[in-house]
């Protein structure tokens, strides 16, 4: 198939076309106010575990399915809770949902680091996404990845061709880290990245996934990160035939036919509408779990990392945890696990049930574990 090449490509730095409106600027002014009153609203460390786990359920179970991913949210919890299940002939599908889930909890991580945006660490999620947390960075694709429709066979999308796409995610991450140093409200960064980088498509598989998670990241890096209480996929997937309508932004197929320099005000109109709903909804259920669960979060648990939250969340239920479940809840190899456990027991964190045992197995330090009663 031949492409139409095009006379002029600026990839060496990309800028964004689109107008703040009064719609945009009222949805900005709403996130604010509902990241405020989250951000001030006192929760016990069940209610937050509980409400941080659900979140993250739904994102690992939406955005997959939005990609054909075939389980249901109840199957996707059980496979992320590692329940004994199986699912015959859809292992694949299971394994897309374990990467998610972890990807989640990587970017989270990485946000608690500052993190900067760079082509390495993109290349790191999306291995994460496709193979898992143990796999190396990814290339970019060396040919064309035509999108199709996949009823009709269709051409829906012609991305660049691959000559063009390293240079084009350089110019997108110099934009997105001269837009944060310019003060450019973050939810912004956080739609024109996403946009932009479904549009570069930068992969062979797994783009849509990563540029979910690459607006988390942004949200979270940036302050709006919400204690992890909201999912940003399942409001996507309400609504798939807006959400691929407005990332097209221009009628013709062709990247190098209008969409490379496509008006995004559409685009920024629904991302903040979307995320302001998203944000109003986690106000909402954070104002239900504070007068259903009644004790405050102290501040000796609000400088935990995201991986310390995950593994706090067990001991709502059980007073004892293993490597093992450790392990699998995160994600990580048994040493891995071993590690990080060490780790938190130098912190007084955690403490060693049983010393003697080979298998060991942790409980809360007499600190932490007042927090649970």
């Amino acid at each position: 198939m031949s492409e139409k090449l095009p006379k002029k490509v600026n990839i060496i730095a990309w800028e964004p076309r689109y107008t703040l409106t009064a719609f945009i600027a009222r949805q900005l002014m709403d996130i604010e106010a509902a990241k405020a009153v989250v951000e001030h609203t006192p929760l016990s460390p069940v209610a937050a575990a509980e409400l941080r786990h659900k979140a993250r359920v739904r994102s690992s179970h939406y955005s997959t399915q939005i990609e054909g991913n075939r389980l249901t949210l109840g199957e996707a919890k059980k496979v992320i809770e590692n329940k004994p299940v199986r699912f015959h002939g859809r292992e694949r599908d299971v394994s897309e949902v374990r990467n998610y889930w972890t990807a989640l909890l990587r970017i989270e991580e990485w946000a608690v680091k500052e993190m900067e945006l760079t082509e390495i660490m993109i290349n790191r999620l999306h291995s994460i996404v496709m193979k898992g947390p143990h796999s190396k960075p990814s290339d970019y694709r060396d040919g064309q990845n035509v999108i199709r429709d996949s009823a009709s066979g269709a051409m829906v999308y012609l991305p660049p061709q691959a000559h063009d796409v390293s240079g084009l995610m350089k110019a997108m991450v110099a934009w997105a880290r001269k837009a944060e140093r310019e003060n450019l409200p973050v939810p912004l960064i956080a739609a024109l990245v996403h946009y932009q980088f479904v549009t570069i498509h930068p992969y062979y598989d797994g783009n849509g996934r990563t540029a979910r998670l690459l607006a988390t990241f942004i949200l979270h890096r940036g302050g709006y990160g919400l204690n992890g209480f909201f999912s940003l996929e399942e409001h996507h997937a309400r609504d798939l035939e807006t959400y691929y309508r407005l990332l097209a932004t221009h009628p013709h197929h062709n990247y190098y036919e209008g969409r490379a320099d496509a008006d995004l005000t559409a685009w920024l109109t629904y991302f903040s509408k979307i995320l302001a709903e998203v944000f109003a909804a986690a106000e909402k259920e954070t104002k239900k779990y504070q007068k259903k669960k009644g004790l405050v979060e102290p501040a000796g648990l609000r400088k935990l990392d995201p991986r310390a939250r995950v593994v706090l969340g067990l001991f709502a239920k059980q007073e004892i945890v293993t490597t093992n479940q450790v392990a699998k809840v995160l994600c990580l190899s048994e040493r891995s696990a071993r590690l990080l456990l060490n780790a938190w027991v130098s912190e007084a964190l955690l403490v060693v049930a049983n010393p003697s045992n080979r298998k060991r197995a942790y409980k809360l330090s007499v600190k932490y574990r007042q927090y649970f009663g």
